[in-house]
């Protein structure tokens, strides 16, 4: 034998005899007590513990206990085999005189605990029992009598506690949506509604899937607009679970928390991640008794928490048994009756106070004490449970190892505890960022391209939508749809675009000038409209006025031009024939016209002058003094007021016509010609106005003829169909068929273009958004709105059918528009924009006549005003160089009997000129004699006759 275990046997001896002379002293007697277990299939740590509670007995006297125990073990899913076995173990511990004192219940949830709560209330027989479920939730105890329940009891277990931390978290953090995983060391079935009522969270509970379909389990989580994911399970399970996501998951909008019942540390291969860590912590009083029965007793499985209170429970149990046994309080007449005795209203009426003795137990406790309410309108059963606390870790993982703990604080086992902060900072970085997915098409000025935005777009529903996130308290990561469809549907009822990815949970928002549509309104939901009526506008070319400095000139054909001058050389010829000829003209009587005022030979210069004159309001002077020669002139006149008349008639006119001349004004005008080509945007709200009106005309044709060649119909009623007209319009049906034929534009930029490469031959009209043709012709020239808007319908923005960001997202909407943000959105984007063009602003009714259209008249007279200075020259050359110089000599005498003046000797060069002899008739002086030398063009103050 060895030395060491001699000593060891030497000390137990003695103990063992010092412990029943004790309680010999005492006088106390060991009781038997019979109890009825009760197990379900899988629970093997509950039978472990309530082995060793029973070893533990056994290697304490002092307890004074002698247990006898039945088992049985059932399947959560069968509870005829289950019921069958508890009445086959119950008759024979009565046959053999031996009734269980207590029946031990430490099935978990379903048939098989019900069917353990029916057998025990039916027959009468004092309960303890662990299953899990909260005050009401077992159906069969839900509605017993105050003397049952003083020996029907049930204490939940802290697997059935640590699932309320969660709701902890949730109100802590405001987390608005979670989904919640647990696996099969967990029973969550009696706290779908429970667990998070009256808590305005969305939220997911279910068991986490096996290995094949963990990762798409995930994904369709993540689809459903959930971003904050709970896992209840063993470590094991965690960490399958964390290592099944994706690494996208584990970023900042994202928020993971891991809750085990398990005391190890977490581990798992994942490659950047923090996550939330719960476990529970043993009481600090209990310490050294739990590690005295862990390693005195081997009940070291895990989890430890579960062991432990299976192991109390059991204990507690049985003391209070044997307390009610010993202190005469159990009923000496105590009946019993078998299953095949009980006919539904027999169960024997017990008076045993189980709940009072289980309170008074003082036996201490391992993991954690009982926490029992004491009074009040709480009862036992749903409301008693075992303390302890759970230890809450920030954990930090770098390339599938644990690199970092954080302490966050504790949170003690309640139904409704809050959780205890010790690091504000730092658990408010594990909070998912509320980061929502937008979708989009771009369309300006609704939605643009900006690289250096921050979400990399810009425009007035980004400034939208972060107002509305300064309100409700978002983020959002913005990204374009593939196919650039804001959605339609086909005719097997699928949907394209932004409804397609709100209908597959990809998008929580859709964003852009989307119309609320009937139809996607039975898939999805719309805001309250952030802009109101938008109706369908045609945009087209801006005819460009074609300008001319001598578009004056263009009032008259060229024809009519050299007609007017023709007839002006003609008549310019005509006056100095009549002139020269008529006997009664000025040059043919010089003497008889020689003392009028008005004196003017009309050779050809003058007549071509006069003609000239005469067509302008300077008029053309005096006029000749034949009688011929001024019919000829009257006939000038009038024939030049008719032509001056008509030109300044036709020149306005031109002008207003050529600014006047749209081709089409209006829907009617488009449907009613075929050189413009037209179309709507492929995929767009204006293609489906157009295609449904189109398939509205096409029914009711079919109605009409429908009735009209109905053979049923009497004469009578037949001639009351027969009208001369067609009775259905068919305007949008030949609309639709052109609309086809021309072809319809993928992009509002390759609608621009065919606008743009349009011809007069072949021109093209756009027909859309007005928001979205509005801000085109704001942002280009050469672009004009026709036309007034048309099936007019609201923009709003578009989210999950059901989502909550409906209503928040309605509340600040509303407060925009009450503080006029949207009306200065709306200045900002289509008045105040940077890209607005400086267009010349085009000529119209109210406007004169442009520089462009009348410079040429300026142009006229510089020509005029150069050809005189270029006559000036030519006269002064021709008069000084082609002409010899002339030297003059002038003798001055004065004739005091005549006042007049003699000029004698006027000599040219070389050669004198005859002495004349000229007369100042208004002076009266003779000038004479004056000889002066000097040369012809310096003669200032003479007028010599030639």
């Amino acid at each position: 034998m060895d030395p060491r275990n001699g000593r060891r046997w030497l000390v137990l001896i003695p103990i063992q005899l010092a412990s029943y002379a004790i309680i010999a002293i005492m006088g106390q007697t060991t009781q038997n007590i019979n109890i009825l277990f009760v197990n379900e299939v899988d629970n093997n740590l509950a039978n472990v513990a309530v082995e060793v509670a029973l070893n533990y007995v056994k290697k304490n006297p002092q307890l004074g206990l002698s247990v006898d125990m039945m088992y049985v073990e059932g399947n959560r899913t069968d509870s005829k085999d289950l019921l069958q076995a508890l009445c086959s173990k119950y008759g024979q511990s009565l046959s053999e005189n031996r009734p269980p004192h207590l029946l031990l219940d430490t099935t978990l949830t379903g048939v098989s605990s019900e069917t353990v709560k029916s057998f025990s209330l039916a027959l009468g027989i004092p309960t303890v029992s662990a299953s899990f479920g909260q005050e009401g939730d077992l159906r069969q105890w839900r509605d017993l009598t105050p003397t049952k329940r003083g020996y029907l009891l049930q204490v939940m277990p802290p697997a059935d506690m640590i699932p309320q931390v969660i709701r902890s978290i949730i109100i802590y953090m405001n987390i608005t949506n979670a989904a919640i995983l647990y696996d099969n060391t967990f029973v969550m079935d009696h706290k779908y509604k429970a667990l998070l009522q009256n808590i305005p969270t969305r939220h997911v509970i279910t068991t986490i899937a096996d290995d094949r379909d963990r990762a798409s389990q995930i994904e369709k989580l993540r689809n459903l607009d959930i971003n904050n994911f709970f896992i209840l399970g063993s470590l094991a399970s965690i960490k399958q679970v964390l290592e099944s996501a994706k690494n996208e998951y584990f970023e900042r909008n994202f928020a993971w928390h891991v809750i085990t019942q398990e005391q190890k540390d977490l581990t798992c291969n994942v490659e950047n991640a923090t996550i939330m860590f719960l476990r529970p912590m043993s009481d600090s009083s209990s310490k050294d008794r739990l590690g005295s029965i862990r390693t005195t007793y081997n009940l070291k499985q895990e989890p430890q928490i579960t062991g432990f209170f299976y192991f109390d429970l059991t204990l507690r149990a049985l003391i209070a048994i044997k307390n009610i046994l010993q202190s005469g309080s159990w009923p000496s007449n105590m009946k019993y009756i078998t299953c095949e005795d009980y006919d539904g209203t027999n169960t024997p009426n017990h008076t045993i106070d189980l709940k009072t003795a289980f309170i008074e137990v003082t036996e201490p406790t391992t993991f954690g004490p009982f926490e029992i309410p004491k009074g009040g309108k709480m009862q036992f059963n749903g409301n008693t449970y075992m303390k302890f606390d759970m230890d809450i870790n920030a954990v930090s993982i770098r390339s599938g190892a644990s690199v970092n703990t954080r302490s966050l604080g504790t949170w003690e086992a309640s139904l409704n505890a809050p959780i205890i902060v010790a690091n504000e900072a730092e658990i408010k970085n594990l909070t998912a960022d509320v980061v929502y997915r937008v979708y989009t098409v771009v369309q300006a000025p609704f939605i643009m391209r900006d690289p250096t935005a921050p979400k990399g777009f810009k425009g007035y529903c980004i400034d939208l939508l972060n107002k509305i996130a300064e309100i409700v308290e978002f983020d959002y990561e913005i990204r374009e749809v593939e196919d650039g469809k804001f959605g339609n549907m086909n005719e097997n009822g699928e949907w394209n675009g932004i409804v397609r990815k709100l209908i597959d949970k990809q998008a929580d928002i859709g964003l852009g000038s989307m119309s609320v549509m009937a139809e996607r309104e039975t898939v999805i939901d719309f805001t309250v409209p952030y802009y109101d009526l938008v109706g369908i506008s045609i945009m087209m070319q801006l005819p460009s006025t074609p300008s001319s400095l001598f578009k004056f000139l263009t009032v008259l054909e060229t024809n009519v031009w050299l007609c007017i001058l023709a007839a002006y050389f003609f008549t310019s010829f005509l006056m100095w024939i009549f002139d020269r000829y008529s006997p009664y003209s000025y040059q043919n009587n010089r003497e008889k016209y020689k003392n009028d005022d008005e004196k003017r030979e009309f050779n050809i210069k003058e007549c071509l002058w006069f003609c000239m004159t005469s067509l302008t309001p300077q008029g053309g002077g005096e006029a000749p003094k034949n009688l011929s020669g001024r019919l000829v002139a009257a006939t000038w006149w009038l024939f030049g007021f008719i032509i001056i008349a008509s030109y300044t008639a036709n020149l306005a006119a031109f002008l207003t016509v050529s600014r006047l001349d749209t081709p089409v004004e209006s829907l009617d005008d488009l449907s009613k010609q075929y050189k413009i080509l037209y179309a709507p945007l492929n995929g767009s709200s204006a293609m489906t106005y157009f295609q449904r009106m189109a398939d509205i005309e096409a029914k009711f044709y079919e109605i009409w003829k429908e009735m009209s060649l109905n053979d049923s119909l009497t004469a009578v009623e037949r001639s009351k169909l027969a009208v001369w007209d067609y009775p259905v319009s068919d305007k949008y049906t030949k609309m639709w068929q052109a609309m086809l034929e021309a072809g319809l534009p993928n992009s509002l930029e390759e609608a621009v273009q065919r606008i743009r490469n349009s011809t007069s031959a072949s021109g093209f009209a756009f027909l859309g958004d007005a928001t979205d043709i509005r801000y085109q012709v704001l942002t280009n020239c050469d672009l004009q709105m026709v036309g007034e808007e048309f099936s007019r319908k609201p923009y709003a923005i578009a989210v999950q059918q059901g989502s909550p960001l409906k209503d928040q997202f309605n509340n600040a909407i509303l407060m925009l528009l009450n503080r006029r943000e949207l009306e200065k959105l709306k200045e900002q984007w289509w008045k105040n924009d940077d890209v607005q063009n400086k267009c010349e602003k085009p000529d119209d009714q109210s406007d004169g006549i442009s520089i462009q259209n009348i410079g040429g008249v300026f142009i006229v007279i510089f020509v005029g005003i150069g050809m005189a200075c270029i006559t000036l020259l030519f006269e002064f050359w021709y008069y000084k160089y082609r002409n010899n110089s002339k030297v003059i000599d002038v003798a001055e005498s004065t004739d005091q009997q005549h006042g007049g003046t003699i000029v004698k000797n006027v000599r040219p060069a070389g050669k004198l000129m005859k002495q004349d002899s000229l007369k100042d008739s208004t002076k009266g002086h003779n000038y004479q004699n004056l000889r002066t030398r000097t040369l012809m063009p310096n003669l200032s103050k003479f007028q010599p006759r030639f």
